[in-house]
């Protein structure tokens, strides 16, 4: 068989212009990327570039050591009478294939070395923001501006169920997202509540691992206003694929006027809150804020999903009682378990609606209604008891 020179210098060209190729096809055409994002932070561009040099390196390697072997496939071969050389202890040889890798690992080595250690220079930072991850949600504490919130998926369960069209963010949509102001440096310090998870946004050159226990810190720069967004990126339960990221960056002006609206939140939401509430509408804001928080365990119907999560439908605990137990599991969530507390996570007025449509939705029929006040006095008498578990 007789190897084609100009048809093998055709496959080489064509191997060596396909990455370029499908860089612009991507961009060009919207067909998925297969290298890692340029970012916008100059840590995610530290990287790629230490990607696309050690990816170059590769590639000069490949070329150089199955150049050699073409050549010696096509003029050195047994066909064309060329006899094999024989030699061994080439101390020149060894000397040269010694020398060329090391020098190779550290032209690796050096520049991933100096990236390395900016990635974890901290100092100097502006902000300062706590980030949490719950089963299934981010929590967000800015610790210098004394604001925080959770941030949950937006995705309507019509969605998720298939009984609405998907939108282009489908399940990467949440409700708030991680505000930040551009060019300046802020801090993340990354923790969890429950099992691990992980924080990743690629276009901030961000992955950390949030443990239980531990705190681990990241930085960013956002160089250019826009939305980011990220998932978990650690196989962290059933729900692992509802717990997506978005950052929204900002300019300052921007940023300190959202402050300013978040801390007026706050105080609106505590002058409007009341201690006693119509049937109906704790009936309407339960429905809507189970479905938001609880139907991803329970189900929207409340048959849950055996044997992880009980259903709620005929349940002792929803319809049993006294109702305080059933105010304390949703309080205190249960240990050992993978039910959470939400004493901290929602308001008064969410709790008390939710409790209500449990013990009064899918033919429950209790006729119990639990009032804001109620979630009050209970949070009070836990506190003074010292009590945070329960006997579920």
């Amino acid at each position: 068989m007789r190897l084609n020179l100009k048809a093998v210098k055709g496959l080489i060209l064509f191997i060596l212009a396909l990455p370029s190729y499908l860089a612009y096809a991507a961009d060009e055409y919207q067909i998925p990327k297969f290298n890692m994002h340029y970012g916008v932070t100059p840590l995610s561009k530290d990287i790629y570039f230490i990607h696309m040099t050690i990816f170059w390196i590769c590639v000069g390697i490949g070329i150089v050591v199955f150049g050699a072997m073409l050549i010696a496939l096509m003029y050195h071969r047994k066909s064309r009478g060329v006899k094999a050389a024989q030699f061994h202890e080439n101390k020149t040889l060894e000397i040269f294939w010694a020398i060329v890798p090391f020098i190779i690992l550290i032209a690796m080595a050096v520049p991933a070395t100096i990236v390395l250690v900016r990635m974890n220079d901290y100092a100097d930072s502006s902000l300062t923001i706590k980030i949490t991850g719950y089963q299934w949600k981010w929590k967000y504490d800015y610790l210098d501006e004394g604001i925080g919130y959770y941030s949950n998926l937006s995705t309507s369960l019509e969605q998720i169920n298939n009984k609405a069209p998907k939108n282009k963010w489908y399940l990467l949509e949440v409700d708030k997202p991680l505000v930040v102001p551009v060019n300046e440096k802020i801090r993340f310090v990354v923790t969890s509540n429950d099992v691990i998870h992980s924080w990743w946004v690629p276009a901030l050159g961000i992955k950390r691992d949030a443990i239980p226990g531990f705190i681990h810190e990241a930085w960013a720069k956002i160089q250019k206003p826009g939305i980011y967004r990220g998932q978990c990126a650690e196989l962290c339960g059933v729900n692992h694929g509802y717990m997506p990221i978005v950052v929204h960056a900002v300019t300052r002006p921007e940023f300190n006027k959202w402050v300013a609206s978040q801390r007026q939140e706050k105080q609106q939401t505590q002058a409007a809150y009341k201690d006693k509430m119509d049937v109906a509408e704790l009936m309407k804001i339960g429905k809507s804020s189970y479905n938001k928080y609880c139907a991803a365990c329970h189900q929207e119907n409340g048959m849950g999903i055996a044997p992880i999560y009980p259903a709620l439908r005929a349940d002792s605990v929803a319809v049993g009682k006294p109702i305080s137990r059933h105010i304390r599991i949703v309080l205190n969530g249960v240990p050992g378990s993978a039910m959470q507390g939400f004493a901290d996570q929602l308001t008064d007025v969410e709790l008390a609606a939710i409790i209500t449509y449990e013990r009064n939705a899918w033919g429950n029929h209790t006729g119990d209604v639990v009032q804001p006040i109620d979630i009050k006095k209970e949070k009070a008498a836990l506190t003074k008891k010292g009590d945070t578990t329960v006997n579920p």
